[in-house]
């Protein structure tokens, strides 16, 4: 056991280090030099950084404790230094102190909490991850390719320290609406505003047969239209973009095959790689978190999840209703709190 270690000096150290998405080489640094004090061989990948615990045995399932080191840029609306850590009122104020500074160093804490053990009966692989603010493709997604296969991963997020069981994933839709060009003074033309509202109102009203458990409903939105030139010139093209919010019911390969089948306009995706996540309720990860009083949900928020193909869940300490906001922060007991309970998580799981 590693005890001299203070999650909550570290996450200052965090906040003051300036870690935007694609630039997280300075906060990357502070973990190498973190581990290199303690003796923990560690790898680098871009500005992922990842370690093992002391008896690693490459025999035993593997469970990956992950969370994210680059931040959002402060928004316009900042009062104090977003990079200037301050603890007032029992509060740890700072850019990506809740998001997700503190499940970061919770999750850390009690990694190393575990690290000399030698009865675990599973392998811990720890990572601090970039990139996840921007779902880009240097962070998680290319870790994973060089990590041992993972039986369970963690996923620490602002959740309160309840479990999400299920997130749902993301799906943006680029979509043109199709006409002929005319003038608008003569009966000429296919209007292709006209032919994309039709469009538009099914993706308002549409609902997907089945509902998921956890999350609900499938919930699109269109959120950006473009179309036209100029006021005589029917316009032969609408464009516009829908959020597809998906759920664990469907995959989104299916989930596009539905809405192509019942559009007229041309879809095409941006990506189908943010998919939805679930974990069965009988997973010992579940139980285990269940009898410790977590309380399981469905997250409507993207994280990581999205890009890791095994078993998972989402938890950690603050509240993702603070992240991105203004004068962000989280309680110092909240941290706290989310080591204990990481590490009473841990304790005795058999996978």
């Amino acid at each position: 056991m590693i005890k001299d270690f203070s999650p909550v000096d570290f996450l200052k150290e965090l906040i003051e280090t300036p870690s935007l998405s694609r630039e997280e080489d300075g906060t990357r640094q502070r973990f190498a030099s973190l581990f290199a004090g303690y003796g923990i061989p560690f790898e680098v990948l871009e500005n992922n950084i990842w370690c093992k615990n002391l008896h690693y045995s490459g025999k035993k399932p593997v469970i990956l404790l992950n969370s994210h080191h680059d931040t959002v840029k402060p928004n316009a609306s900042y009062t104090r230094d977003p990079f200037t850590p301050a603890i007032e009122d029992g509060r740890l104020y700072g850019l990506g102190s809740n998001d997700a500074g503190g499940p970061l160093v919770a999750l850390l804490a009690a990694f190393l909490h575990f690290y000399h053990r030698t009865d675990l009966p599973y392998d811990l692989v720890f990572a601090a991850t970039a990139e996840e603010e921007i779902s880009g493709r240097n962070g998680i997604e290319l870790l994973l390719k060089y990590l041992p296969a993972v039986d369970l991963a963690i996923v620490g997020e602002p959740t309160l320290m309840d479990m999400a069981v299920a997130e749902k994933g993301l799906m943006v839709l680029d979509c043109t609406a199709h006409g002929v060009a005319g003038h608008a003074a003569r009966e000429e033309g296919v209007n292709a505003i006209y032919q994309a509202i039709r469009d538009i109102e099914w993706f308002r009203t549409f609902r997907f047969p089945k509902v998921s458990e956890a999350l609900g409903t499938i919930k699109m939105s269109v959120t950006v239209i473009q179309a036209g030139t100029q006021h005589n010139v029917v316009p032969d093209t609408c464009r516009f973009v829908v959020d597809v919010r998906a759920t664990d019911v469907y995959t989104l390969t299916e989930t596009l095959e539905i809405i192509r089948e019942n559009v007229s306009s041309e879809v095409v995706p941006r990506s189908v790689r943010l998919n939805p996540s679930g974990i069965p309720p009988d997973h010992p990860i579940v139980q285990r978190g269940l009898s410790l009083g977590m309380k399981p949900y469905g997250s409507p928020t993207l994280s990581d999840q999205a890009l890791i193909p095994y078993p998972s869940i989402k938890i950690g300490p603050g509240d993702s209703a603070r992240s991105h906001t203004a004068d962000e922060f989280i309680y110092v007991h909240e941290i706290i709190d989310g080591v204990e309970k990481y590490i009473a998580l841990l304790e005795g799981l058999r996978l």
